[in-house]
């Protein structure tokens, strides 16, 4: 029994072969963490082929989906992975705001929001009022293709003040990046540079006066026949306009929609030329307002004293160039005695201009070289450098531009003549003459008028002229005569003293048409502003319908806006 017992007890503690090499000193520094100290048991074989059938399946499943996705389903799929892109759309920034000197609103954005949020791009707002769309301008807008993606990211200006600082108003647009779905569901949105507003525009316009003379020259061209009109009030000493209009206009909002293709076809087609900014692009023959610049060079250059008269008995005759027998005949429009400059001035006297210009008998005459010197040294006949699109120049005729205007054509006294008193070729826009008349106001400065208040860039884009003063001041007592005595009563207002200048040019054939112009500044003892009034091709007897337009504006502004004359 007891030799059983001890066979079985070492039985039970058999070495096992794995440990037969170990070292005993060693076993307590095998980490058996690591299975250190033990020999691995191979991994069976039934487990070897479970796994691989199990990747066997695996790999033929993946390789048929791909197969029915690739070949049999591979167009359709690919036609939706089309969609399942990621977008970068525009985020449209605010377009400047345009405001009058005064903080009236003219130009405005309004958005189509959900939610609060901007979906679309803006429209574009302008004022209702009349008189103002050849300054604000118009926009083209934002544009999509047929697939509903912008072409045309931004507005762009395309008249007024809305193109000349389209840079300033527009911003700079955002951007954000949309992620959509096969299915065209938007996954997610990102913006990636937030909308930059534009700058707001401060015009110097004041909306008050800006609508009072606009609707003068509505009413005086709808009264009296004529087929348009235009208007300019300036600080003589900035520059800053205060009021601008041009009649007929186009609708500024209509414009910039698009969407009324009818009244846009029309406008295209009217042939009072709608689009035309009349004062800044409009040539037009100026008549006798260009006898103070006429006058003053004759005083300058000695072809006669302040004293000096001339009888003008209703007409000057001629030896007749083509047919020597006749006479050519060279008629006033009134008969006013012995004038000198002040009441030639006064009362617009055609024979002693045109005598002081070409000449007449023992009387020497400025010449047709001088003329366009005087002219040209106003800056008429030449751009202001107005902040306003497209300006027009102007002509002074001269023999030089006749030979190319007439093929060689010789010049003759009688260009002269006709020149002298702004007829014949002489060509000038209404923004050039308020210039001109501000330089005899403020004593010799040609500033450069301007629609942006306070700009002091554009103001200090100024020259001077060398006035001679002791000469200057019979022009200007001329001019204040005209409208006491003379051609320009109308303006004679109780409240503010003006000087001024009309003129009467005959246009078309047979002279059968009349531009009515007035020019003037005031107040007359401390100038302030000046003024010019055309009113376009109207009846042959309409003459000083201009001042009449010009004298319903400054009454206004003695009474509804005195602050301008304290």
């Amino acid at each position: 029994m007891k030799l059983r017992f001890f066979k079985n007890k070492y039985r039970s503690s058999e070495i096992a072969l794995d440990e037969v090499f170990l070292d005993s000193k060693n076993l307590p520094n095998f980490n058996t963490q690591q299975f250190e100290g033990r020999i691995e048991k191979p991994i069976p074989k039934s487990s070897a082929i479970f796994l691989g059938s199990f990747f066997v399946l695996i790999g033929v499943v993946f390789v048929w989906q791909l197969g029915f996705l690739q070949i049999h389903e591979g167009e359709a799929y690919f036609k939706k992975s089309e969609n399942n892109t990621l977008t970068k759309k525009p985020i449209f920034s605010d377009r400047g705001l345009i405001y009058d000197r005064n903080g009236v609103l003219l130009v405005w954005n309004t958005w189509n929001k959900e939610n609060g949020e901007k979906l679309e791009a803006p429209t574009r707002s302008y004022t209702k009022d009349l008189g103002f769309a050849h300054i604000l301008g118009y926009v083209s807008p934002p544009a999509k293709d047929n697939f509903g993606n912008y072409w045309q990211d931004s507005f762009l200006g395309k008249d007024g003040v809305e193109k000349f600082y389209d840079a300033d108003l527009k911003g700079v647009n955002g951007v954000r990046i949309t992620e959509t779905d096969v299915k065209g569901t938007v996954q997610s949105e990102n913006i990636v540079s937030p909308a930059k507003p534009g700058t707001a525009l401060n015009l110097s316009i004041d909306s008050r006066i800006q609508k009072k003379l606009n609707n003068s020259v509505i009413d005086m061209a709808h009264s009296v026949g004529f087929s348009g009109g235009a208007g300019v009030l300036m600080d003589i000493q900035t520059g800053e306009i205060l009021a601008l209009t041009s009649y007929p206009e186009y609708n500024p909002t209509l414009l910039s929609l698009g969407q009324d293709k009818k009244t846009i076809s029309e406008y295209l087609t009217d042939n009072r030329k709608v689009f035309m900014n009349r004062a800044t692009n409009g040539l037009y023959t100026p008549g006798s307002i260009v006898k103070p610049f006429v006058g003053y060079g004759a005083l300058v250059e000695g072809v006669i004293s302040p004293f000096k008269t001339i009888l003008a008995n209703g007409s000057i005759e001629i030896p007749n160039p083509y047919f020597p027998a006749q006479k050519s005949v060279f008629k006033d429009h009134g008969v006013f005695g012995n004038v000198d400059i002040e009441k030639a001035i006064a009362v617009s006297s055609d024979v002693f201009f045109y005598e002081i210009g070409g000449g007449f008998k023992d009387q020497k005459g400025l010449g047709i070289v001088n003329i366009d010197n005087y002219a040209r040294m106003f800056g008429i006949a030449q751009k202001t450098g107005i902040d306003l699109p497209g300006e027009k120049e102007g002509t002074i005729p001269t023999p030089e531009w006749k030979a190319k205007t007439f093929k060689g054509d010789a010049w003759r006294v009688g260009d002269t003549y006709n020149t002298a008193i702004g007829q014949y070729g002489f060509q000038v826009t209404p923004v050039q003459i308020v210039r001109a008349v501000a330089a005899i106001a403020n004593g010799g400065t040609l500033v450069t008028p301007h629609v942006r208040v306070k700009d002091t860039a554009m103001e200090s884009k100024t020259s001077k002229i060398q006035i001679d003063q002791d000469k200057m001041k019979y022009i200007k007592e001329g001019m204040r005569r005209a409208v006491t005595e003379g051609t320009a009563q109308s303006l004679n207002l109780k409240n503010v003293a003006v000087a001024a200048k009309s003129g009467t040019a005959q246009i078309g054939v047979g002279n059968t048409n009349t531009n009515s112009w007035i020019e003037g500044f005031f107040p007359y003892d401390k100038p302030r502003y000046a003024f010019v009034v055309m009113m376009e091709r109207g009846p042959k007897a309409a003459s000083g319908n201009a001042t009449r337009v010009a004298s319903e504006m400054v009454d206004y502004m003695s009474v509804y806006t005195p602050e301008y004359l304290k």
